[in-house]
């Protein structure tokens, strides 16, 4: 948090990141391919300790091959973990995805529950998937903690929580509901590109101004532009 910063200082100069942020990506989105909540589901589970891109690759094939709860849960594990093998820990996530299609067909019809308190009571889904999946698969408003979200309202000095529950609400309670959806892509997309863990470009960052953190990396233009990575890799 930023010393003696007010309640409605914060407030105010959260927003205005935001703002800036929407006009660097104007296009911010998931950038998990899918065309359903299920879709999305299967992705998110995958996307653990792997990227986005990388799972893009594997589920066009998994997909034709089991396109819904009830293929999946019949999936073959030896040919499951075939397909899954480049998102890594291709072994854990096949019995999650088993797991995953089993307790979507018993509980609910084969279909992805809509609401957080059902869909965190499936295998391999936690918070954090759970809010994906209805931000993105059902447009219900939700803060996604995940790491990139975490780092940058940490290094924003939004919250000066660590737990994913509580930076969620402090995130939240900045903004108005209408604002989660965007501002979840805007923030990942923010630290895919610019705002990097261990070397984050800050002379080539449009909301230095605003950022308590500003320092953390390279201040020199020229040195900062060249950790910028757009499109993502």
């Amino acid at each position: 948090m930023v010393p003696n910063e007010s309640r409605t200082a914060l407030v105010r100069r959260a927003r205005a990141i935001n703002r800036e942020l929407g006009v660097l990506y104007p296009d911010a989105h998931c950038e998990l391919d899918h065309t359903s909540p299920f879709q999305l589901l299967v992705a998110t589970v995958l996307s653990a300790q792997s990227t986005d891109r990388r799972v893009n690759t594997v589920t066009p094939t998994l997909f034709a091959r089991y396109p819904d709860a009830t293929a999946l849960a019949g999936a073959d594990r030896a040919d499951l973990e075939q397909l899954i093998t480049p998102t890594g820990f291709f072994r854990a996530k096949t019995e999650s995805l088993l797991k995953l299609g089993a307790a979507l067909v018993e509980n609910f019809g084969g279909e992805v529950p809509g609401r957080l308190d059902q869909l965190v009571t499936l295998p391999g889904v936690g918070r954090k998937t759970a809010n994906v999946v209805l931000t993105d698969g059902f447009g219900v408003p939700g803060i996604t903690t995940d790491t990139h979200l975490i780092r940058l309202a940490r290094r924003f000095g939004w919250t000066d929580e660590t737990k994913p529950e509580r930076i969620e609400a402090a995130v939240g309670d900045l903004f108005p509901k209408s604002d989660w959806i965007r501002l979840n892509h805007r923030v990942i997309w923010h630290g895919r590109r610019r705002c990097h863990a261990l070397r984050p470009a800050c002379g080539a960052c449009p909301v230095a101004r605003l950022c308590p953190s500003y320092g953390e990396g390279p201040t020199d233009p020229k040195v900062a532009a060249k950790l910028v990575r757009e499109p993502r890799g």
